[in-house]
């Protein structure tokens, strides 16, 4: 069986990615970085979703000598010309300080109408193989903001985005729901006939 590493560490994210695998028929070993913790965690200093994902997919199947799939992703508001963007973990100076990075953007939001409030989540998924080759896919889940944050389900921006077609947050619905209608699922759900081509 092939085995196919997940750059991430977030157990949420590998079940997600199995399941889709799976779901297509595909019959591989999937693990997250953790399986290699002599592996340090690549910075991300692409200037693109797509950058960061080739990065760190590419950094693991070097380091492993295995095909390894990364995402990068965030937030893209209309009127901050698509920032946070790269910068959306790290928006309020602090990586991963999700209370700290919601309050600053809507504090920046304060004063925008509703009409104006459209934004959003972008991911890209890259599979990179040991041999240097390498495929970009991504996924969009398009939205408005909310002018104060609802739900305790998700994280980062999740409580503020209420998508397209919806009358809840990203965080008032389920992880199915979620997966079914985001950026990461659809993303991930594009991967499917890419790692097919390449790991048969």
């Amino acid at each position: 069986m092939t085995r196919l590493i997940l750059a991430t560490r977030n157990a949420g994210k590998i079940t997600e990615l199995h399941a889709i695998l799976a779901d297509a028929g595909l019959d591989l070993e999937l693990v997250g970085a953790d399986a290699y913790p002599e592996v340090p965690d690549v910075k991300e200093t692409g200037v693109t979703f797509a950058e960061n994902a080739l990065l760190k997919a590419h950094a693991l199947a070097r380091a492993t000598g295995l095909p390894a799939v990364a995402d990068d992703s965030g937030l893209c508001v209309d009127v901050l010309n698509g920032a946070p963007g790269i910068f959306s973990a790290r928006w309020s100076g602090t990586h991963g300080d999700d209370r700290a990075n919601l309050d600053l953007l809507l504090a920046q939001l304060s004063d925008i109408a509703d009409e104006h409030r459209g934004a959003h989540f972008a991911c890209a998924a890259a599979l990179a193989l040991p041999d240097g080759t390498e495929r970009v896919v991504e996924g969009t889940m398009p939205g408005t903001l909310r002018h104060a944050p609802v739900g305790t389900n998700g994280f980062g921006y999740d409580p503020i985005l209420q998508p397209e077609g919806h009358d809840v947050t990203c965080a008032e619905l389920t992880p199915a729901q979620k997966n079914a209608i985001s950026h990461r699922g659809k993303a991930f759900r594009a991967l499917v006939p890419v790692v097919r081509e390449l790991l048969g």
